[in-house]
């Protein structure tokens, strides 16, 4: 592979990300909440992606995403707990929207969940200096 592969892989990752983070917008907008919900915790998912791009680390599986970057970056500090805590709620919240049929979140809760999102996502491109 190239020396700059990850980097690539990385910022791809990163612009899929961001434009979860607009759909999830527009989807808001259009009081598409869970839809909205979806969307926000996919900016997470994929800025996750983005940073275990440079452990040689993916999978399919959310768990297997979250748990490794739990493991190699909020167990080490190199990423606050509350990362943590946001991403285990709005995976929780996408779990919900997207299986539960009796599922109804607010569109407060849908705000607030992207503005956590964006903190994630900007806190990721931060720290990967892309």
């Amino acid at each position: 592979m190239p020396p700059n592969s990850n980097n690539s892989l990385a910022k791809i990752r990163l612009e899929h990300s961001e434009e979860c983070l607009k759909a999830a917008e527009t989807l808001l907008n259009n009081s598409d909440y869970k839809g909205a919900a979806n969307r926000s915790y996919y900016a997470i998912f994929h800025a996750l992606r983005a940073v275990l791009v440079f452990d040689n680390f993916d999978s399919k599986k959310h768990s297997g995403i979250i748990s490794t970057f739990n493991k190699l970056y909020i167990k080490t500090g190199k990423f606050d707990k509350e990362i943590s805590r946001i991403i285990s709620s709005a995976f929780d919240v996408r779990t919900d929207s997207d299986y539960n049929d009796f599922f109804i979140i607010s569109k407060d809760s849908v705000i607030n969940q992207i503005n956590e999102a964006r903190k994630v996502v900007e806190t990721i491109k931060a720290f990967l200096n892309l």
